[in-house]
C-alpha cells in the first residue's frame, strides 16, 4: 500500500519510521496477544472505525479521505512493523489495498466498500494467520529478483522503487541501457501510485535484473 501522489524524489529516500507502540492497560491479555508484537494499533483502528462510519452516510469523497489518512500512517510504520511480523504486516497490507481500491474506484461500490472496510477492521484486530487460511505459496521472483513474500503476498512497491533508485545510483551505463532501466522504473511508480503493488513490483524487479549483469 502506497501514499497517492508518491513522488520519484521520494524514491530515493529512507522511508521515515512510525512507531505506534503503547502498553494496553484496559484490554484482556487475548486481545494483546492478537496485536503482539506490535503493540497498540488503535490509532490506525480508530481511523478504519472513522471511514466506516463516513462511508455509512453515503459521502465516499469524505471517507476516501479520511483513509489516505491511513494509509500515510500505515506506510510511514511499515518499516518499523513489518519485519516484526510479515505475515501479520502482509494480510493488513492486503486488506488496506483492496479498501483503498474499492473507495477509489469511480464511482465506488457501497457494498464493495463495506465489505473491505470490515476486512481490514478485522485484520487491525488479529493480524496474525486466520483459521483456513491458503498456506504459503513461496517466495516468487522475477529475474532472480524476489517480488513477493514466503506466503505470496507482494512486496512492498516502495522498498522496490527504492532499492532499484539505490541500484541505479550506482551504476553506470551506456545509454541504451539507462533508458530501458529508467523506463521500468517509471512504470513501476506509476503501478505504485496506482496501488497495484504486484505488477510495480514486477517492472522494478525486471530493472534489478538488468542492472545486475551491467
Amino acid at each position: 500500500m502506497k501514499q497517492v501522489l508518491l513522488a520519484t524524489a521520494l524514491i530515493a529516500l529512507p522511508v521515515a519510521a512510525f512507531t505506534v507502540f503503547q502498553t494496553y492497560s484496559s484490554q484482556p491479555p487475548a486481545a494483546i496477544a492478537a496485536v503482539a508484537p506490535w503493540g497498540d494499533l488503535s490509532a490506525m483502528k480508530k481511523i478504519v472505525a472513522d471511514v466506516e462510519a463516513v462511508a455509512a452516510t453515503g459521502d465516499m469523497v469524505a471517507a476516501a479521505g479520511r483513509i489516505t489518512d491511513f494509509e500515510t500512517a500505515w506506510d510511514d510504520a511499515a518499516p518499523t512493523l513489518r519485519p516484526m511480523d510479515t505475515n501479520g504486516w502482509g494480510r493488513i497490507d492486503q486488506a488496506a489495498d483492496a479498501a483503498l481500491q474499492a473507495l477509489r474506484t469511480a464511482p465506488p461500490a457501497p457494498a464493495e466498500v463495506t465489505t473491505t472496510l470490515a476486512s481490514l477492521a478485522a485484520a487491525l484486530e488479529a493480524p496474525g494467520a486466520m483459521p483456513g487460511q491458503a498456506p504459503a505459496a513461496g517466495v516468487t521472483r522475477v529475474g532472480g529478483i524476489a517480488v513477493t513474500d514466503a506466503a505470496g503476498r507482494a512486496l512492498p512497491c516502495e522498498v522496490m522503487l527504492k532499492d532499484l533508485a539505490t541500484a541505479l545510483a550506482a551504476k553506470t551505463l551506456d545509454a541504451a541501457d539507462f533508458t530501458a532501466a529508467t523506463d521500468l522504473q517509471n512504470k513501476a511508480l506509476e503501478r505504485c501510485n496506482a496501488d497495484d503493488d504486484a505488477r510495480a513490483d514486477e517492472f522494478s524487479a525486471g530493472a534489478l535484473a538488468l542492472l545486475a549483469v551491467k
